[in-house]
């Protein structure tokens, strides 16, 4: 009751309740259209929406026993459905689950069995890797989404939801699995606390209101997918239109078109490379557009220069899945004169720049970017090692080398880890370097990022062979690719006799990177260590 939910805020600030969005809208506005499925044409509105969520939660509840705790997993390309799942496992208690649909069977394999979810709900065209993972790790039940599927079927045969689960912002909502820097993946706990925070934080700066239309083009396993800008915009009670896989040529086609009113928009760069070099953007209409928001990776200031002469004041930010994902956002206000910035950091947030030896760096130092706030993970998913490594004091370090300038706004520079971003998609060498080191050929390997126009950065394999064997690097992109997702393939190949080494018999990238041409900023201090 009230009464209690009040004594509940008295005695944690951060323990109060959590409300479903959903439930409130299905309530306030039933007849206005919450999403729209592109690839099927469906068209639900907020009062569906909720009817729909209270279903699927009562056949989980009812049919296949999820309850509390309990992780539910996603693997599919975009759909409505999968907002539904997420949404149902809110109402439960569960733990929504979204796998990235690009992996394989064995990265998805290790995964799976490290969060042991007790469903995998998929669609039709990752039936086949759904159910082998499943079956591999087992997974005791699966939904099949679709006309005609069992999700749809446990949906028709459920009875509504009678109850709430009664959780917390403290409580988990989501575990996100993100490369990790030692060769596996880690499951980033995102707590329903987190998510509220990113509505909050990045509804002002991006203008979502209940007249949002948002165009969702990046897939919903990524926090970019659900949390730029779905979840605010549902958050605030507006339309969200969802692509199933980003179409270049469709998505300035549904911008230009005045009947979808989509008014915004968000993506990584490598997505306003594909729309700026498409032959239609020259005639777009980008008129209604409120806000074009960007992150993921580093923004050319060549391509956002592009997009200004169009109109469109691209807005920078910057974030991780451990941030749920907002830390900073660049008004669009300040795009040009401060492009290449990553901006100040949102409402509810703190941001240090630290020296190695903890202290905080001067104005125009390069150091490494803490965070802080009710918006940061409280920490991995049976990773307490990583936890520990990871936090100082309840600050995150991100592992970004930054630098603010005179006037407060902060700029991304580098990475003090070796991990590079190939499409928005975050790659450790780590994870494709254990790859590489199962072919028995192989004696040492090393992975480094590379400049493309087209990706931002891609992999080049560096490898030593073993005396006697031969390896040929069609061998290797073979092995890559069944092993590994395609963005964390390495495109290039090259053959060393030995990989440079330092003091303490690390491989030391500096050298690599200098030797390809392709030095970085930090390097020069860490040629030192």
């Amino acid at each position: 009751g009230a009464a209690a939910d009040r004594q509940d805020l008295g005695r944690r600030t951060m323990s109060v309740r959590y409300y479903d969005w959903i439930a409130h809208y299905g309530r306030r506005s039933p007849g206005k259209i919450a999403l729209v499925d592109l690839a099927s044409g469906r068209r639900i509105s907020y009062g569906e929406f909720n009817r729909r969520v209270s279903l699927l939660a009562g056949h989980l509840r009812d049919a296949l026993k999820v309850g509390r705790g309990d992780r539910v997993a996603v693997l599919a390309l975009n759909t409505t459905d999968t907002m539904e799942v997420q949404f149902a496992c809110f109402r439960l208690g569960a733990v929504f689950l979204p796998l990235n649909n690009r992996l394989t069977v064995p990265e998805l394999q290790f995964i799976v069995s490290d969060a042991g979810p007790k469903v995998m709900i998929h669609d039709d065209d990752l039936a086949g890797t759904a159910l082998t993972v499943a079956r591999l790790c087992n997974v005791v039940s699966a939904l099949e989404f679709g006309p005609g599927g069992s999700y749809e079927a446990g949906i028709a045969a459920a009875k509504l939801l009678d109850r709430f689960e009664n959780v917390t912002l403290d409580d988990i909502s989501t575990i996100m699995y993100t490369s990790g820097t030692t060769g596996l993946p880690k499951g980033a706990i995102i707590t329903h606390g987190m998510t509220f925070w990113n509505c909050v934080n990045l509804g002002g700066p991006a203008y979502i209101s209940p007249a949002s239309v948002l165009l969702t083009v990046l897939p919903l396993f990524h926090t970019g997918g659900l949390n730029c800008y779905t979840n605010p915009v549902l958050h605030a009670g507006g339309t969200v239109l969802i692509m199933r896989a980003f179409d270049p040529a469709e998505a300035l086609r549904l911008i230009s078109d005045p009947a979808f009113g989509i008014n915004v928009f968000f993506g990584v760069p490598s997505i306003y490379q594909f729309m700026a070099q498409h032959p239609a953007f020259a005639g777009a209409d980008f008129s209604r557009l409120v806000i074009g928001g960007v992150g993921g990776a580093p923004m050319p200031v060549p391509l956002l220069k592009v997009w200004e002469a169009r109109g469109v004041a691209l807005q920078q930010g910057y974030g991780m899945t451990e941030t749920s994902p907002a830390v900073m956002v660049l008004d669009k206000e300040d795009a040009a004169r401060k492009a290449g910035s990553s901006g100040k950091p949102v409402l509810h947030t703190e941001v240090r720049i630290v020296r190695p030896d903890g202290s905080d760096a001067d104005v125009g130092e390069l150091g490494e970017l803490w965070v802080k706030g009710p918006n940061v993970t409280p920490g991995y998913w049976n990773r307490p090692d990583a936890n520990q490594s990871s936090f100082t004091d309840g600050w995150l370090h991100t592992g970004d080398a930054t630098r603010i300038d005179e006037d407060g706004f902060y700029y991304i520079v580098d990475r003090w880890k070796d991990m590079y971003i190939s499409g928005g998609e975050n790659v450790y060498p780590a994870e494709v370097e254990s790859v590489l080191h199962q072919l028995s050929a192989v004696a040492e390997a090393a992975i480094i990022g590379i400049p493309s126009e087209q990706w931002g950065e891609v992999g080049m394999a560096i490898v030593a062979i073993k005396p006697g064997h031969t390896l040929t690097p069609a061998e290797i992109h073979a092995h890559c690719a069944a092993n590994l997702a395609k963005f964390k393939c390495p495109r290039l190949v090259e053959f060393v006799d030995a990989l440079p080494r330092n003091a303490t018999g690390k491989i030391h990238k500096p050298t690599l990177r200098k030797q390809f041409g392709v030095a970085k900023p930090t390097d020069a201090s860490a040629a030192a260590s």
